[in-house]
């Protein structure tokens, strides 16, 4: 095997699916027939996947996707990798793509209103604004570890949460405002959720940071983006890069974010690697001694084994 023969390709697309069960299941077979991996969303509103395989098998996957007019105006977001990102291929059934809680399409629906898209040289050059405000909708967890400079972040464990801080964002009802995010997806929910609000000038960013960073070379995203796969965490900026995660244990600077070796807790924090080797993988004293603890396997990233 050649390194980086492989591919992770994440993706998402907005489009009506009238029969998602047995979509699902079709698709979930011919995933594991040509032999990809990863996770796929399936939704009547939609498909959002992150999958990974051989160069060629990821080309067909495409291809195959694309032909199919429901999902024919999809983006792919592509980066070479030197292996399978995932152990396993999942494709589920969901009520949303992603997780927002609004699932009435008379609330909000991406496929009719969502903000402005800025691709990356156009939201380069537009961010620095005095009246743009980037918002970025991601965890809190992703926010720790990488973020654009001066970015507005929120505190929320995941993206159903962001209903609720919408009164927070009230004093920015009269700037230009950006929603930012890892591929896109939350981004689309969120600058419609934000509209439907009564903000008048409302934009996105383009197939998101990971988007961003192709087009730009990741100016001014300081930190690592996280990812929802074997990987972590990837480098965005090429530009004028710094960390600035901090490790709960020694405070230094790290690039690192773990989910904590114990399975009872399975909190999501940044640890350098000593202080990680050090503490097997736990965020605490009493999570390296419980009972739950799985073995610490060198990244933090815990999937059951490929039983292929």
């Amino acid at each position: 095997m050649e390194r980086n023969n492989y591919l992770v390709l994440a993706y998402y697309y907005y489009t009506t699916i009238n029969n998602p069960t047995e979509f699902t299941a079709q698709h979930l077979k011919y995933c594991k027939n040509i032999g990809l991996r990863g996770r796929i969303y399936i939704a009547p509103e939609g498909i959002n996947g992150t999958v990974s395989g051989t160069s060629e098998v990821c080309e067909q996957y495409m291809n195959e996707l694309k032909s199919d007019s429901r999902f024919s105006g999809v983006e792919f977001k592509i980066d070479e990798f030197d292996g399978h990102a995932f152990n396993r291929m999942h494709v589920r059934e969901k009520t949303e793509i992603v997780h927002s809680g609004l699932r009435n399409p008379n609330e909000i629906d991406p496929t009719k209103e969502t903000g402005k898209h800025l691709r990356g040289e156009e939201f380069l050059a537009f961010k620095d604004e005095e009246d743009v405000v980037i918002l970025d909708v991601r965890s809190n967890y992703e926010t720790r570890l990488g973020r654009f400079k001066n970015a507005v972040t929120l505190d929320i464990e995941n993206f159903r949460e962001f209903p609720q801080k919408i009164a927070e964002l009230e004093k920015y009802k009269d700037k230009k405002i950006v929603t930012v995010c890892t591929g896109g997806i939350k981004c689309e929910k969120a600058s419609a959720l934000l509209i439907k609000e009564g903000f008048k000038d409302v934009y996105q960013l383009h197939n998101g940071i990971i988007g961003y960073a192709k087009d730009t070379g990741g100016k001014d995203f300081d930190g690592m983006l996280y990812v929802f796969d074997g990987r972590v965490s990837v480098p965005v900026n090429t530009v004028n890069p710094t960390n600035i995660a901090e490790c709960i244990k020694c405070k230094s600077t790290t690039h690192r974010s773990l989910n904590c070796a114990n399975v009872e807790c399975n909190e999501q924090f940044n640890m350098c690697e000593s202080c990680a080797e050090e503490m097997e993988g736990a965020c605490s004293e009493a999570c390296k001694v419980a009972p739950g603890k799985r073995e610490y396997n060198g990244t933090g990233y815990y999937t059951r084994p490929s039983i292929d």
